[in-house]
């Protein structure tokens, strides 16, 4: 272990590990009702969940032998009502120990060490590239798109007391602790009604204000600082994006009235920033020539706030143009006191614009063709220009507000871009893409909806998801730019063209290893095709929390990619948990956004370039993902998987958990069915039965064949030589690391659940016997002790919650199978979904 990890495991072993069995002991101290004795009995369950799953007993019988020794509850409502306060404990031990890690993340990490600014800067001065960073610079962003997708079950009043908890934590202020415990024994995690999509949007515009508008702007004042870059002309580095409000694709109650509603709710909350912003600096700058200036100022940025009808009268250049002023007053008059100061704010002006974050507009394929159909329908007489040989199809034709929505969005960009400036709102993102028509189609609903073509300042989005259109995105993305009218658009957008993969639905249909692998190839492939096209090609990867959604150790990935894939920009979504893990304080966002600033950066100027996979290396690569394939669809293709996957998890019952606005499947039809399945909810039910299965599915059984075959140590080689092997068998660890299959090892001799339990097992236990195999280690996960030791007390916390949900699932489908009505059914659906919260929350990236 190295020096650093040592100290970093130590510091997290105090201040994680100690002050959590200090402050836990608090709860039971709390004046509520018999919570002295709800945390006594815990503590007695979760020695008994350990015991019995130890010796094979299922959770039915740890539960009963359970109440049978530690209680006189004898009745099943009074057992039921015991559950239930377990469940309300377990849930606040998770908020005190997600605050005791975002308390210590300064302490656990090394703010200046490897990845980091600080470091990135040190190396160019040590090898003299200081030139060759400023210039990579000058050409280099990341953009951070926040999505509303449904992995974050605390509501808004919980996350801001695991905020204000963090902070007296750090301060080790043990009354106002105990304080906060007392609020949040108060405070309800249940959310009675479904959040709208504006709801959504204002839970994510709390992180833009009180933590990214801090941490980009203080990344981007460091870089300029320490390179001593032009103040007032260096590019931004850092963007955000924004998906609530805009992102329709499946969700019916997001209309152009949330899009319009959402983007000024942006803008609102920038100019917020920036009005409090110029209030402190009043305080400081009290000089002749600079006070009215800057009271001029406020009093707009107050004006565009508080008094309707000013949101137009006001730019960034406007305010860049002020701040400016005042500088250069600072620096002639004053002898550039509190010049800093003023630099700061107009870096986060140049970083933010009037618009805080980019809202992106997303729907699917499907749509656009159903209202241009309509359309056809109606007007016969009516010219596609893009698509002259489009056919009406009287099957085809979608609802009248659909068509409604879909024109008046189109239209309403144009408002937004006046209101926020063209950031805005530039892109149209096409979910389901598949072939280049339904990238024209999108371009005709413009014109149509009223954009000149030559005014379409728009980038068009096209989103490949599963395997197939990975495989075909290369021909779609070169009949596009062969097309004279597309072509012409793209020279308009200055010969840039983003394009969207999306890892969740990769993984969902083809397995981890055959997904990341076709993604990197698709890359390639697309870097290839674009730069023969003259085209700057930008990737923007659908990512999610865990690894079987491209989560994890994001930044590695980054760092990985070879020279033949483009490198200009990193774009990601950061989706529901990883918000509040990754970047839910200033510090954790600073060190992700440095992690990924530096990851992009690093391998071009430091190692020699980034290395790109010989052609042995490719096919050894192909030989295990299509073996890993093979084996994840034989598992997937099996008669009864989906049934065991509905009748042994929680995922029937997502769309009842009130976490987001959108519907848990595509389509209309009432049967869950695996191809209209969202990834995320298919990804969080395996994570909640422990089994993670989207994580490391299909590697083992890869492994052992190449093993079989002579060739692994080849791939031990692989292992030692690529960075992008290495972090795919990293985050691997990382979910195996989450499984526990004791949980439901009583499945294994079910009639009818048992072959598939079996089947993942026995792929678990491969997959861990080849993966310590080829790491040479003892245990998952032992390059990252602190990760590792965070997964096991967060464990260990849920074990009563997942014994409990197991149990009420097998209760629940025990009532179900007798057919007889029974009163308590409804509490057992109750008691499923109310561990789901904790369990999922615990996790922190489990969806």
């Amino acid at each position: 272990m190295s020096h650093a990890h040592a100290a970093g495991l130590q510091q997290f072993k105090n201040q994680v590990g100690l002050k959590f069995q200090l402050y836990n002991s608090l709860f039971t101290a709390l004046p509520f009702h018999r919570i002295e004795r709800t945390g006594i009995l815990l503590s007695l369950l979760l020695t008994n969940c350990e015991d019995g799953f130890r010796k094979n007993m299922s959770p039915t019988e740890i539960l009963e032998d359970f109440f049978k020794r530690h209680t006189g509850f004898h009745s099943e409502q009074e057992q039921l009502d015991l559950l239930f306060r377990f469940v309300q404990y377990a849930e606040r031990q998770i908020v005190l120990f997600d605050a005791l890690e975002d308390a210590s993340f300064r302490e656990v990490n090394d703010m200046q060490g490897i990845g980091t600014i600080k470091q990135l800067i040190n190396d160019a001065v040590g090898s003299a590239k200081q030139k060759e960073l400023i210039d990579k610079l000058s050409d280099y962003e990341i953009r951070l798109v926040l999505t509303a997708h449904p992995t974050q079950f605390y509501p808004g009043s919980v996350l801001g007391i695991i905020n204000d908890l963090a902070k007296a934590l750090a301060e080790n202020n043990t009354a106002q602790i105990n304080t906060y415990l007392q609020q949040l024994g108060k405070t309800p995690f249940l959310k009675r009604q479904k959040p709208t999509p504006f709801d959504e949007a204002v839970s994510l515009i709390w992180y833009l204000e009180n933590v990214f508008y801090a941490a980009a702007g203080k990344i981007f004042a460091s870089i300029k600082n320490a390179l001593d870059l032009d103040p007032l002309n260096t590019p931004p580095m850092i963007r955000m994006g924004f998906w609530p409000g805009g992102d329709r694709d499946g969700n019916p109650f997001v209309t152009t009235e949330t899009t319009l509603k959402v983007a000024a709710a942006l803008r609102g909350s920038i100019i917020k920033c920036y009005y409090l912003d110029v209030r402190k600096l009043k305080r400081r700058l009290t000089f002749k020539g600079v006070d009215h200036l800057l009271a001029a100022l406020e009093q707009k940025l107050y004006d565009n706030i508080f008094i309707p009808g000013y949101t137009t009268s006001l730019t960034q250049e406007e305010i860049l143009n002020a701040l400016q002023e005042i500088r250069n007053i600072l620096i002639y008059q004053h002898n550039g006191l509190f010049v800093q100061q003023v630099e700061s704010l107009i870096g986060r002006v140049q970083l933010f614009g009037l618009h805080f974050a980019s809202l992106d507009v997303r729907q699917d394929s499907s749509m656009h063709h159903k209202v241009l159909q309509t359309l056809k329908n109606k007007e016969e007489k009516l010219n596609f220009e893009l698509l002259p040989d489009f056919k009406v199809n009287d099957a085809l034709i979608a609802e009248e507000s659909i068509v409604k929505d879909t024109l008046e969005t189109m239209k309403a960009i144009r408002s937004i871009q006046q209101m926020n400036g063209e950031a805005g709102c530039h892109r149209y993102i096409i979910s389901q893409c598949q072939s280049a028509d339904q990238v024209l189609e999108v371009m005709q609903l413009f014109h149509i909806s009223g954009w000149e073509p030559s005014e379409l300042n728009i980038d068009i989005v096209p989103l490949f998801e599963t395997i197939d259109d990975l495989t075909h995105a290369g021909d779609i993305m070169r009949q596009l730019y062969e097309h004279p009218l597309y072509a012409t658009h793209l020279k308009r957008r200055k010969k840039k063209q983003t394009i969207m993969l999306g890892f969740s639905d990769g993984t969902k249909d083809g397995g981890y290893l055959m997904a990341n692998w076709s993604i990197y190839k698709a890359k390639e492939a697309l870097t290839q095709l674009s730069r023969q096209y003259e085209v700057d090609v930008i990737f923007f990867d659908g990512r999610g929390g865990p690894p079987a959604r491209g989560g994890g150790k994001t930044h590695k990935f980054y760092a990985s990619m070879g020279k033949n894939i483009s490198n200009k920009e990193i774009q990601l979504t950061v989706q529901g948990q990883t918000v509040s893990s990754n970047f839910g304080t200033t510090d954790a966002a600073q060190y992700n956004m440095e992690q990924l600033l530096s990851a992009g950066i690093s391998n071009d100027l430091f190692t020699g370039g980034r290395k790109e996979f010989s052609e042995a290396e490719e096919m050894l690569i192909q030989e295990l993902s299509e073996k890993s394939y093979e084996s994840y669809i034989a598992l997937k293709e099996h008669p009864y998987f989906m049934q065991y996957l509905v009748e042994t998890s929680p995922l029937r019952f997502y769309s009842d958990t009130n976490i987001a606005s959108r519907p848990t499947k595509r389509g209309t039809s009432t049967r869950l069915e695996l191809k209209d399945l969202r990834a995320i909810p298919y990804v969080g039910a395996w994570s909640q039965l422990k089994q993670n299965v989207t994580g490391y599915y299909g590697l083992g059984t890869a492994l052992q064949q190449m093993d079989a075959a002579g060739k692994f140590s080849m791939v031990q080689d692989l292992y030692r030589q690529s960075l992008f092997i290495k972090t795919l068998i990293d985050n691997c660890e990382m979910a195996m690391k989450k499984c526990y299959f004791p949980l439901t090892a009583y499945m294994a001799d079910h009639p009818v659940y048992g072959v598939i339990w079996n089947m993942i097992f026995e792929e678990y236990e491969l997959t861990k016997k080849y993966i310590l195999k080829l790491s040479g280690k003892k245990e998952l996960m032992e390059d990252y002790p602190v990760d590792a030791l965070s997964v096991q007390m967060r464990e260990r916390i849920v074990l009563p919650l997942i014994t409990i949900q197991q149990f009420a699932l097998a209760q629940y489908r025990a009532m179900q199978e007798s057919r007889k009505k029974n009163e308590l059914l409804p509490v057992y659906e109750k008691l499923i979904i109310r561990s789901s919260f904790g369990i999922i929350n615990a996790a922190r990236n489990s969806a």
